[in-house]
């Protein structure tokens, strides 16, 4: 009677055990599919950013926007070693720059950005 009883009880275990094998080989490929598209978006992006900042690159070459804003920025920091009154016009300067409006302040860093490339000022600005 036992071994009447053992024969469906091991046939319904394995066929149970089967499913679960193919459920998880499913869920396996499921995971694996999905890693394989992340990292195609992840390479596409990587490659587009690339493609962007040669572009940029190519386009800035006989522009005088970059040394223009490097002469900018340096203003400041050449008058804080001027004394007193170049002190005073810098401190003057950036108070003044404070309560522009704040759609002003954000347009300068976007002009800055694209000057100096995207991926520079995200860093700098991240680490703030």
């Amino acid at each position: 009677m036992l071994q009447a009883l053992i024969g469906p009880v091991s046939g319904l275990l394995g066929s149970w055990m089967d499913s679960k094998t193919e459920e998880q080989r499913g869920k396996s490929a499921v995971a694996k599919a999905k890693a394989e598209a992340e990292a195609k978006v992840m390479v596409s992006a990587a490659t587009s950013t690339a493609d962007w900042e040669k572009l940029m690159a190519k386009g800035s070459q006989s522009s005088w926007k970059d040394e223009w804003l490097t002469i900018l920025f340096s203003i400041p920091l050449i008058l804080a070693f001027a004394g007193e009154w170049g002190r005073t016009i810098v401190a003057e300067g950036f108070a003044a720059l404070q309560v522009m409006p704040d759609w002003y302040q954000y347009t300068l860093g976007v002009i800055v950005a694209a000057s100096f490339g995207v991926r520079s000022a995200t860093k700098f600005f991240g680490k703030k």
